[in-house]
């Protein structure tokens, strides 16, 4: 049994592996870093510690998110390393059997389908569960 916590970017759902994430809140004001790669959204001063904010938009395939769009951000660890992730929404926490976790689905094209641990066929529709390590490298 695993726990995911259900995450919204661009209006599709992905899943984390819950052992991942240590908190979640509404994003604070970014400090742009100049000539990062466009999954780096900026840096943020969280209790006295400089984050890395990444917007996985670019890295997933996504549009940019709406100017006016306040998103929240989800403190991660990923490689002993704590990273916030900018996304739409936080869900809730599901606990699933891990073999209802089926593979990425084929129609998932190069890079998504790095980015992608598995799929998991719920009411709401397909989620997919993203590979943190290799969605932030």
């Amino acid at each position: 049994m695993t726990s995911l916590v259900t995450l919204t970017i661009a209006g599709r759902r992905y899943g984390v592996d819950v052992v991942h994430v240590r908190e979640a809140m509404r994003a604070p004001r970014r400090t742009p870093v100049p000539l990062a790669p466009a999954v780096v959204a900026g840096m943020v001063n969280l209790r006295g510690r400089a984050l890395t904010c990444l917007d996985l938009r670019p890295r997933l395939e996504l549009p940019a998110a709406p100017a006016d769009q306040e998103p929240m951000l989800v403190v991660a660890d990923v490689g002993g390393e704590q990273v916030g992730l900018l996304v739409d929404a936080v869900g809730d926490v599901t606990d699933v059997d891990e073999d209802r976790v089926e593979p990425p689905p084929d129609t998932l094209v190069p890079p998504l389908n790095g980015y992608i641990r598995g799929a998991l066929p719920d009411p709401d529709g397909l989620l997919l569960v993203l590979d943190l390590e290799a969605v932030t490298a």
